[in-house]
């Protein structure tokens, strides 16, 4: 069987969870089945795409990348698209080739109504238009999470038994405890000072604007690490400078790496941290809390989307219950309530070694137990053979 597995991200240009999970699946999956990878760093967008206006840029450049895409997939049984940005090419090469087209749900446009920034309303509308249509047209669909199934099923009103929920996993031979002080010193961060650690793309998602704001809730003896990069808008950025600024104005020990760091220092600082925050107002699974986790550390996390199938509340972590403003509208409802749940489950691990010891170690097993690539690459296997049959 030959799967041509098509992807914004890929190694070496990895930004977000889509990314990591390509990369690792892939690992897996070459032993199992063919496969061909077609992302974005291996085509470039054609002149046509040009235009005034930088938003429709970021639209039309994905399309033509894609149309590019579909002479290359000559013989395949399979394609196999991640994120909406591969949807066009997915859908139109089904169609031109006469095979199954498979769907991987990281997240879902209308649920990001925040991406409006980044693209222009008509961008967005765009690719929500997309996305629907990749939806409707695939033979089979694999979510990350129970509750992505759930998302995809009553949004798009697709058959729930097209729908396969596979976790998105993690290497732990990888993502083990490893401690190093001098990566630490590096960064600035107190070796002998407990500290939060934070990791994240800048974007309304990922909820780092609350953390900014519990800071001033969080022990006054605790360090913020905070390694977010790569933002979305311009705006959002100049907004996430303003809030750190205030903060640091009223307390030290806020450390703010706007650099994507390697691995092999993120797992350092996941390791050395007391415990891991993910304060994200849409998160369809969380691959960034699996690290944290495999690295021996505990996990705050809000209770929304795939994020409770992976935190066992009490056990390897907490869970800050977060009310959204609506269906479509994932802000908090109320902030300020928001913002010292979180605070408070922090202080919790912060302020008690021995609690996060422990909650550390049970992250660490579950980690293991039942979040494999392997797995995952065969499950993911399997359900080709099926869509296929």
């Amino acid at each position: 069987m030959k799967v041509a597995i098509l992807t914004n991200e890929f190694p070496p240009n990895i930004y977000g969870g889509a990314g990591i999970h390509v990369d690792f699946l892939t690992r897996e999956l070459k032993s199992l089945c063919e496969i061909s990878v077609h992302c974005f760093a291996d085509t470039s967008a054609r002149a046509f795409a040009e235009c005034e206006d930088s938003k429709f840029k970021k639209i039309l450049d994905p399309l033509d990348i894609n149309l590019q895409w579909i002479s290359a997939m000559r013989g395949i049984n399979i394609v196999h698209c991640h994120t909406w940005y591969s949807h066009f090419a997915g859908v139109l090469a089904s169609r031109l080739y006469q095979v199954p087209l498979v769907l991987t749900t990281h997240s879902l446009e209308p649920h990001r109504p925040w991406k409006a920034e980044q693209l222009g309303e008509g961008g967005y509308a765009m690719s929500c238009w997309i996305e629907r249509s990749a939806y409707r047209s695939a033979s089979g669909i694999i979510a990350v999470s129970k509750k992505m199934k759930q998302n995809v099923v009553n949004l798009y009103g697709v058959d729930e038994n097209k729908v396969r929920v596979i976790y998105n996993g993690i290497d732990p031979e990888f993502y083990k405890p490893t401690f190093d002080e001098a990566i630490l010193q590096k960064y600035g961060i107190d070796p002998q000072k407990p500290f939060v650690l934070f990791v994240g793309r800048v974007t309304r998602q990922k909820g780092i604007s609350q953390l900014i704001q519990a800071i001033p809730k969080i022990h006054e003896d605790a360090q913020i690490v905070l390694c977010a990069g790569a933002p979305d808008t311009p705006e959002i950025a100049e907004e996430c400078k303003n809030l750190i600024a205030k903060v640091q104005e009223k307390r030290s020990g806020i450390i703010w790496i706007q650099e994507m760091l390697p691995h092999t220092e993120l797992r350092v600082l996941y390791s050395h941290a007391s415990v891991f925050a993910t304060p994200s107002l849409y998160e369809p699974f969380g691959i960034i809390n699996l690290e944290a986790m495999a690295c021996g550390t505990p996990v705050v996390g809000s209770a929304v989307g795939g994020i409770p199938e992976i935190i066992v509340e009490n056990e390897t972590g907490f869970l800050v219950p977060l009310e959204s403003k609506s269906a479509m509208d994932f802000s908090p409802q109320s902030p300020e309530k928001f913002q010292s749940d979180l605070a408070e489950r922090l202080n919790m691990l912060l302020t008690n070694p021995e609690l996060s010891k422990k909650m550390g170690e049970a992250s660490r097993k579950r980690a293991e137990a039942v979040f494999s690539w392997k797995s995952i690459a065969k499950q993911t296997a399997e359900f080709y053979k099926e869509v296929s049959s």
